[in-house]
């Protein structure tokens, strides 16, 4: 990016920075995600010609690009200059960078998301749960964890960020094609996907899990049900959800003015 890439930013605000917090709340510590040589198959391509809600103004696009194959390099200049080359190496998966980003905002609001292609390393450590008796709850300390992604999401001017996004949006509309969604419009989705987290339920006391195998599984059916954005929103805790929430209404109000310029 031209302030390269505060755009995969995007993918923390968004939940794929929460989608890097253990996303099946197993007991281990979870492989590394292999590199992703191709954005991942649509169930089915798109038949229909939606009008476009949230438009990206064209002329707000840099007037010279890498390719979508060949992006990895500024991207990954850009976030090590912007966080510096030990956070760059701590946090971010630096393979695919805009697949990875694309692939898994489209999946937050679906069943589960693949761990694969996240663009966000896991949290540090294992799941932290409480045991009394046959009860088992998401430890009170389990949320520490995520405070080194939330105050990353939180470090970020809102306005330089979209900018940055909406200066790359041609690469980022190009993954969401290639992902099976041809008549489709990312930054649309991107939106639809940022009110869905919006809508995550704020849940109040301990939260009891059940073990199926080496996974955690929500004790509560209604809780399970839900999308796996949603499910991670509520595993992180309440404070650390509220405060992304608080980045993600103004990364909302930003993405969906009138004139979406850098």
């Amino acid at each position: 990016m031209k302030h390269p890439l505060r755009t995969l930013l995007l993918a923390l605000i968004l939940g794929a920075i929460a989608a890097g917090l253990v996303f099946y709340m197993t007991p281990r510590t979870p492989e590394a995600p292999p590199p992703v040589a191709a954005a991942p198959p649509a169930a089915a391509p798109d038949t229909a010609e939606p009008q476009i809600q949230f438009p990206v103004e064209p002329a707000a696009a840099l007037p010279t690009l890498p390719t979508l194959e060949d992006s990895d390099p500024s991207f990954s200049e850009g976030l090590a200059a912007l966080f510096g080359a030990q956070d760059f190496k701590t946090y971010f998966i630096p393979q695919n960078l805009i697949r990875r980003i694309v692939a898994t905002v489209d999946n937050l609001p679906r069943e589960t998301s693949a761990r694969r292609l996240l663009p966000v390393k896991s949290a540090s450590g294992l799941l932290i749960v409480t045991e009394e008796g046959e009860r088992r709850e998401i430890g009170a300390a389990n949320a520490a964890r995520y405070l080194p992604f939330v105050k990353l999401a939180e470090s970020v001017d809102t306005k330089k960020l979209v900018a940055a996004y909406v200066q790359h949006y041609p690469l980022f509309q190009q993954a969401y094609r290639e992902l099976g969604f041809p008549k489709l419009y990312f930054n649309d989705r991107l939106v639809q996907v940022i009110d869905h987290l919006l809508e995550t339920p704020e849940v109040s006391g301990p939260i009891e899990l059940v073990r199926r195998k080496v996974l955690y599984r929500f004790a509560d059916p209604e809780l399970e049900a839900r999308s796996a954005g949603q499910k991670i929103m509520i595993r992180i805790g309440t404070a650390n959800a509220a405060r992304l929430k608080a980045r993600l209404r103004d990364i909302r109000r930003e993405l969906t003015s009138q004139s979406i310029k850098p």
